[in-house]
């Protein structure tokens, strides 16, 4: 039955579907994700909002569903966004059961888009309040929208240092040759939509937290009524003789992505660090440059994080490209002609060929412009806040790579987490403090890397784990990682092993304690693989 955009359509019967259960349907010609949980039905897009992962493939747990690819989660009664990453919500379908026939009812509008904007409050010109966000990125952008989601009325601006309005910054060591414009998370005309002031090219010099003033690099002065701090983290420069030669570069902005990836097309490169945007962009520029090596101080990539063993794998993957690896080396100094580099000097004596020289040694917090604030930073200058994101001055909160925040999977310990997912939840929870509803953070890390085609991933915070539990065979590139800290289980990492990662997530979201014991199972049956 079809009226005026909405058809309504048997889509299977009451039998076909059991409690605890996801299936997706036809209806109207596109897919739906039909659900049964706690004796109840309901249907959302099928399709994950982020990168467009099928959730059909995820973790159905209560009243909402986790994708399996990047941890975002979606309430399945109304298909709001409840975990990033991701912005938009999914589209909610009516289901009705009519003589043991299961019928859903859809605007074909949501049937075909596959997502929607949650609804937003407009700005009232007589309302004086003024919302000052400083920062352009993941953080900033979803503290703005989650603003005008909870009816905020009062004037919100986003300043930001960045030539560009908020983009996904996360595929520029995935894809480096992306169009800028093609990384944009929202286009100019939705800010205008819902009055969300942006402005690039913005730096903040200097806050006068007693007269509630920003001061930018330009000379102008912005007041608030309440501000956000999300000015994230920049990349470590290297220090050595010959770091000021041409073609040394970081990877921060589009410009540096798309500068590095012009510069490396057929010539030589070496990249400075064995971590995720090092070997990001050695995996990318593999298949694009002469040669690539890789220099980095540990024996094996990504070894505090992922381990000797998963470190290893990665790096046969990226060997099986051509690329080569000077380990527990560093760079001595740069050598270079005509202003350019040419060569790179190895601690070890040996000495590789560079057109390019990539840096990719960790980061440092945007913070300068707050040191002579009165605002509460930590010894590595990150921004403290409590689990409320508020800082240690009335009406100033922060989120974002910036902060130093209260971790409950880390019995509340204070960290430093640069995850993408993380950086969205925080300006989330920002947004609901600043509008006085008091939430507190309780996300669980999520984070993804690709190498070589494949796809890394990893939930839970493993710092100081003392032991490695695997599933699966590493050797086949289809395992399951889970580290181990005082006997219980603290993250677990995968690859080709779906949806076990969203799994654990959604166990440790719900402050669960996985034993090492089920770990060492050779019974997995509790984490629902298919």
């Amino acid at each position: 039955m079809e009226n005026q955009g909405v058809v309504k359509q048997e889509v299977c019967l009451e039998s076909d579907i059991k409690d605890g259960e996801m299936r997706e349907v036809e209806v109207g010609g596109q897919k739906v994700l039909l659900l049964k949980s706690e004796g109840e039905y309901s249907a959302i897009g099928h399709l994950c909002t982020h990168y467009g992962a099928p959730l059909i493939k995820g973790t159905l747990s209560g009243s909402r569903v986790r994708c399996p690819w990047h941890g975002a989660c979606f309430n399945i009664k109304t298909g709001d966004i409840e975990e990033y990453p991701g912005l938009d919500s999914l589209p909610c379908f009516k289901v009705t059961v009519e003589n043991s026939k299961i019928y859903i009812t859809a605007d074909r509008k949501f049937l075909e888009s596959g997502k929607r904007v949650k609804l937003m409050a407009q700005r009232q010109a007589e309302d004086p309040h003024i919302l000052l966000i400083i920062g352009g990125g993941p953080a900033a952008l979803v503290c703005a929208e989650t603003l005008r989601q909870e009816s905020c009325k009062g004037r919100i601006i986003m300043a930001t240092q960045e030539e560009l309005p908020p983009y996904d910054r996360t595929k520029l060591s995935k894809a480096m040759d992306a169009n800028a414009e093609s990384l944009l998370l929202r286009q100019m005309d939705f800010y205008l939509q819902y009055d969300i002031e942006v402005w690039t090219n913005k730096k903040a010099v200097s806050v006068n937290m007693d007269a509630k003033e920003v001061t930018f690099q330009d000379g102008t002065v912005q007041h608030y009524d309440q501000l956000l701090i999300a000015t994230g983290c920049r990349p470590r420069e290297l220090k050595c003789p010959g770091s000021d030669l041409g073609n040394v570069r970081l990877l921060r902005t589009p410009s540096d992505a798309s500068a590095i990836f012009q510069a490396a097309v057929g010539k030589n490169v070496v990249v400075l660090g064995t971590s995720f945007i090092g070997m990001e962009m050695a995996s990318y520029l593999s298949e694009k440059a002469s040669s690539v090596s890789v220099v980095g101080s540990s024996r094996a990539p990504f070894l505090n994080t992922f381990g000797e063993e998963i470190g290893q794998l990665a790096r046969k993957m990226l060997e099986s490209k051509g690329v080569k690896f000077c380990l527990q080396d560093g760079v001595k100094e740069l050598k270079g002609d005509n202003g350019q580099v040419t060569h790179v000097v190895l601690k070890s004596g040996t000495v590789l060929p560079a057109d390019v020289f990539v840096a990719g040694i960790g980061v440092l917090p945007n913070s300068g412009f707050l040191e002579s604030s009165s605002i509460a930073l930590d010894s590595n200058k990150f921004v403290i806040v409590d689990k409320f994101m508020q800082t240690n001055i009335p009406d100033v909160f922060a989120a974002g790579d910036i902060t130093s925040f209260p971790l409950f999977l880390a019995r509340n310990k204070r960290v430093s987490i640069g995850h993408w997912q993380i950086a969205q939840a925080q300006g989330r929870i920002a947004a609901l403090n600043m509008l006085k509803k008091a939430v507190q953070i309780n996300s669980v890390p999520f984070f993804w890397s690709a190498l070589a085609g494949k796809s890394f991933r990893y939930t839970g915070y493993g710092e100081g784990y003392t032991e490695v539990v695997f599933k699966g065979n590493i050797e086949e590139m289809k395992f399951l990682a889970f580290y181990i800290k005082e006997d219980a289980v603290v993250a677990v990492a995968s690859l080709n092993f779906d949806p076990a990662v969203s799994r654990v997530a959604e166990i440790l979201s719900s402050g669960e304690t996985i034993s090492k014991a089920k770990a060492l199972s050779e019974d997995l049956s509790w984490l629902k693989l298919p």
